[in-house]
């Protein structure tokens, strides 16, 4: 989990990403579609198409942070936006990448061995 530094924003992006993105373009997205300063300390999270997949961007104050998660089974919660961004709480966000929905928190299948 990422230590989330009090007053810190976590905002999603709403709909899906193209995964293949980086820093520099996912902070062009915070800025010219979601309309806020990727590098305001806030942390920004992005969801693939099949939806086992997030991208969170965040700059620290000394430099821009991509963190990635994938879930080997089952999809992560994504709500609904209503104008294409959505802020949630530092706990949410570790429900989230926990793939625990946290309107109904249970834990998702765990991989006993990789491959």
């Amino acid at each position: 989990m990422i230590a989330v530094p009090n007053g810190t924003r976590v905002w999603l992006a709403a709909g899906h990403t193209d995964m293949r993105k980086g820093f520099s373009s996912l902070a062009l997205i915070v800025q010219e579609i979601l309309k806020l300063d990727p590098l305001g300390g806030h942390l920004f999270v992005f969801r693939g198409r099949s939806g086992s997949l997030l991208k969170v961007l965040w700059h620290d104050g000394q430099g821009a942070c991509l963190f990635v998660k994938r879930l080997e089974r089952g999809r992560f919660l994504w709500p609904s936006p209503a104008d294409g961004r959505v802020v949630i709480t530092a706990a949410q966000l570790g429900y989230l990448l926990e793939g625990i929905d946290w309107r109904n928190p249970q834990t998702t299948w765990r991989p006993r061995a990789v491959g």
